[in-house]
């Protein structure tokens, strides 16, 4: 996974430099579109989709604007048994955060990167690549390098729960179809007395926004707003067939406050 889209030869290098060291491994793409820089993105799609993957996987993951400057580049490794390398900056938190992690170790070995020149603006293909590729092969990923005792922690934002109702933040999209993302949990919303079928009046950026609560889009008529949880078990607003985005211009992140039903 990384930000690196697929309108250049970033990610075809990469894929390259791993095939050399070990012919034979199975890649599987995430995504390359994560938005160019956002180090919370990239830890959320991280996230999300590791459970679906089995102990012993390698993810390489590069969300890195700090490229070429002090911060670590690094291997760790989950209690689950799944390797990440990627930059020290974040992108682990949320997974550390629910599956724990047995150790990390700082990428040093220079057997483990590619050529003798490593550039200061390219480590996907230099350092992460390879280290990757060297732990598919079977080998110790304590050789990488040194113990790294504390990694940096990406400070989460969380909903807020009061008596009147829900203080949250749209924080992502669902592209490509424009729908909302919000960091409010679907339990705490259905604890604010909402039923099915009920108008919600919530705030987004400021703005008044009134649409039904329902359990799918086509629960309401094609380009009708909706209320829902969706899929990862989060409050989303949708457009029927639309998108919300683009219809209401709303870009994330901004401000979301839902009332408690009768509030």
């Amino acid at each position: 996974m990384t930000d690196f889209g697929t309108a250049n030869d970033a990610v075809a290098i990469c894929k390259a430099v791993i095939i050399q060291i070990v012919p034979d491994v199975r890649i599987m793409d995430i995504t390359h579109q994560v938005t160019p820089f956002s180090i919370e993105e990239g830890a959320r799609f991280l996230s999300g989709v590791t459970p679906y993957y089995p102990s012993g996987t390698v993810f390489l993951v590069v969300v890195d604007p700090g490229v070429g400057t002090s911060r670590k580049a690094v291997i760790v490794k989950s209690k689950k048994g799944q390797y990440f390398v990627l930059p020290d900056n974040g992108l682990i938190t949320p997974v550390v955060e629910r599956d724990g992690i047995v150790g990390a170790r700082e990428i040093t070995n220079r057997s483990w990167m590619i050529g003798e020149g490593i550039s200061s603006t390219f480590h996907g293909r230099d350092i992460f690549s390879p280290a990757a590729a060297h732990l598919v092969a079977g080998e110790d990923w304590k050789l990488a390098g040194p113990d790294v005792p504390e990694l940096v922690h990406l400070k989460t934002v969380q909903a807020t729960v009061t008596d009147n109702g829900i203080s949250g933040d749209v924080i992502g999209l669902d592209d490509p179809f424009g729908s909302l993302i919000t960091d409010v949990r679907g339990e705490d919303f259905k604890n604010l007395g909402y039923e099915l079928g009920d108008k919600v009046t919530v705030k987004i950026a400021g703005k008044p926004y009134t649409m039904p609560y329902v359990k799918t889009f086509m629960d309401v008529p094609v380009g009708q707003p909706l209320l829902y949880v969706d899929s990862r078990g989060r409050v989303g607003f949708a457009v029927n067939e639309r998108n919300f985005s683009k219809v209401y211009d709303v870009d994330p992140p901004v401000a979301v406050i839902i009332p408690r039903k009768g509030k």
